[in-house]
């Protein structure tokens, strides 16, 4: 999601039958729903702390919502439930958290992901919470909050039946989302194949990662990748149909976007980050989520990138 994984969290739309991953993540992430962030019973309670609450802009704060814009396709990290309603994941469940220590509550709403970002430039949400790799692009664009880290995997058919070698992928048909950091990586490997003599990569590009995903367990495209906990998550939720291609790599951190101008909002929002690491909440909701691999300690404003 890498450009952006999202969750596992609570329960979670069965992977295994593509039809009801789809169905249960609402079809085209372009339609509108959405969702106040349910406090599930087995979330850590978190006190509001009143000093980093005074730093919340009063727009913000005045309605006592958070109002966040979140691709709901991204399973762990934020995907649609059984109930086809109720938005979940490890996302959801921690940026509820630093609502929480905020004095607020979360209300996701879902939207494409290629839209999130300027729609919180224009103020149609005030946070961005989809899974998004931390790059240059998107720091010109907005203040992101690091709180999260993970790389790009690649999956295929259980036994690999393309033969596929990510570093030698071709002519074959590749399943990438939209605007996330993989359509940029796939299209380098594309440029190379073509630059060396060999045939190009068709590189399939779904609006949603649930449709990517159902795309290779279908056999329509030969591969895919994802972010990595989005990779390990949709192989345990097909039941064997697909397998892990490959190591992680290019591992960098997720961040919470808000608006260019609100670097103190930015600021209230690491330091809440901080404090949920501090108490343990932090570590319990990754560890709830199976998502432990991608802890870090310190969250930082607008992180330099290598």
């Amino acid at each position: 999601m890498s450009v952006r994984p999202r969750n596992h969290r609570g329960a979670v739309a069965a992977l295994a039958a593509a039809a009801l991953l789809l169905s249960a993540c609402g079809g085209d992430s372009g339609e509108s729903s959405e969702s106040a962030a349910p406090a599930s019973s087995s979330l850590p309670s978190v006190s509001a702390d009143d000093a980093l609450a005074a730093l919340v802009p009063p727009a913000v704060a005045e309605d006592g919502v958070i109002t966040v814009g979140s691709d709901t396709t991204y399973a762990p990290a934020e995907f649609i439930a059984e109930d086809g309603e109720t938005i979940v994941g490890f996302d959801v469940d921690l940026f509820t958290l630093v609502a929480q220590k905020l004095g607020l509550k979360a209300k996701f709403e879902t939207a494409p992901f290629d839209s999130i970002i300027a729609g919180v430039g224009s103020g149609r949400y005030e946070a961005g919470v989809s899974s998004f790799t931390i790059n240059p692009d998107r720091l010109q664009q907005a203040n992101m909050i690091s709180y999260f880290s993970a790389g790009t995997q690649w999956a295929t058919k259980k036994g690999n039946p393309g033969k596929v070698d990510p570093d030698n992928a071709c002519g074959l048909s590749i399943a990438v989302q939209k605007a996330t950091v993989q359509v940029d990586d796939i299209t380098a490997r594309s440029d190379a194949c073509e630059a060396a003599g060999s045939k190009a990569i068709s590189i399939d590009q779904y609006d949603g990662q649930d449709e990517a995903t159902a795309a290779v367990v279908s056999g329509k495209d030969d591969a895919g990748l994802a972010d990595s906990p989005v990779m390990a998550y949709a192989v345990k939720q097909t039941n064997g149909q697909l397998e892990l291609l490959g190591d992680i790599y290019d591992s960098a951190p997720y961040g919470y976007v808000v608006a260019k101008d609100q670097t103190q909002f930015a600021d209230a929002i690491a330091q809440a980050v901080a404090a949920l690491i501090e108490d343990g909440s932090y570590g319990e909701v990754l560890k709830q989520w199976g998502v432990e691999a991608g802890e870090i300690s310190e969250p930082a404003v607008n992180p330099a990138q290598g």
